[in-house]
């Protein structure tokens, strides 16, 4: 049998391969499924209030639902048996959040020794409108730090020059991050005169171990396109991501609207660990993307038939989906992150 590792280079030769064949039928490779909504980010949490007390006092969330799942659908989608969850529904400004808790389970934490660079890792960036004020609520509440302290990223960096970022967990060990654009980059709207200190949401990032094998499954196949790119690197990165001589290769990609997904590659150090191929979405460090497209069958169609990381069931019409959804499919991309198809 062939190992996880084999399996995963085949994988990314197959979206390679598909990449290619689009890019000969057009000089700008366009998906035939494009993604229509991106958001919210799903996590799950070992312990619902706690996690809601968090974002809402600390981080000022808005709590908007708090529901429960299951039965048969969600057995299916999850792949377990015997699934009963809490769901919440937290907002910040336009974007949101959901929080999963399931019931009877002994769900498995992050790793103590969890690292910026592996291939694991996924983060939500918060806007903020003053770093210096917002950190400080951050140390008040004695939340664990990843960065040492917030960063300004150097002037020599034009794509990401002074930009403000700092690193930090909630209380499961999630990464988060806030962020201050300076006037000259971000959207328009985190530079509106406001009297809010948490704004919402820019963007979800996570690792990846090959920059063009995530292009051809997020911009060829989900039809995302790309908004930026940059190389990062020296003592602000290494400080904000807390790897020793961190560079990395950064693209950012957009649908139509809802978040950004930022990409990250590691070009230095190359040892971060791969993604768990049996992670469950009973584990602490599970998030799921949600995307919102047109033609959820013809899309699981062009989908890879097999992966080291599998491609989970499709269910319809149950009851509490994201987005008001009629169908969902669960899958993981090339580097083993999870998304939410869904259609509406």
């Amino acid at each position: 049998m062939p190992s996880s590792a084999s399996i995963r280079r085949l994988l990314v030769l197959w979206l390679a391969l598909w990449a290619a064949s689009v890019s000969l039928l057009s000089q700008t490779p366009r998906s035939i499924h494009p993604a229509q909504y991106v958001g919210p980010v799903i996590m799950t949490v070992s312990d619902m209030d706690r996690a809601v007390d968090f974002y809402t006092r600390v981080l000022t969330f808005q709590q908007t639902a708090d529901f429960e799942r299951s039965g048969a659908d969600y057995e299916q989608l999850y792949n377990l048996s015997n699934v009963h969850l809490r769901v919440v529904d937290l907002k910040l400004g336009d974007e949101s959040i959901e929080l999963l808790q399931f019931a009877a389970v002994n769900s498995t934490p992050i790793q103590a020794d969890a690292r910026s660079n592996d291939l694991s890792f996924q983060h939500i960036a918060i806007i903020v409108s003053d770093m210096d004020a917002a950190y400080g609520v951050l140390r008040k509440k004695r939340v664990a730090h990843v960065s040492a302290y917030p960063q300004i990223l150097p002037a020599w960096n034009h794509a990401a020059a002074g930009i403000k970022a700092f690193y930090f967990n909630d209380p499961d060990g999630h990464p988060l991050e806030i962020l201050q654009f300076p006037p000259d980059k971000g959207a328009a709207k985190w530079h509106e005169a406001t009297s809010r200190l948490f704004l919402g949401i820019d963007h979800t990032a996570i690792v990846v171990s090959d920059t063009e094998a995530s292009l051809a499954f997020y911009r060829d196949l989900l039809g995302m396109h790309v908004t930026g790119e940059s190389e990062n690197y020296g003592a602000e990165q290494e400080h904000l991501n807390n790897v020793f001589s961190a560079h990395l290769r950064i693209t950012s990609l957009r649908g139509p609207s809802g978040i950004g997904v930022e990409i990250l590659e590691y070009l230095a150090p190359r040892d971060g660990r791969p993604s768990p191929a049996n992670q469950a979405a009973t584990d602490i460090a599970h998030h799921e993307t949600v995307v919102a497209v047109e033609d959820l069958d013809t899309l699981s169609a062009s989908l890879p038939a097999t992966s080291v990381f599998p491609l989970l069931q499709e269910i319809q019409r149950a009851p509490g989906l994201p987005r008001n959804a009629n169908k969902a499919r669960l899958i993981r991309d090339p580097d083993g992150h999870f998304l939410l198809l869904v259609q509406q």
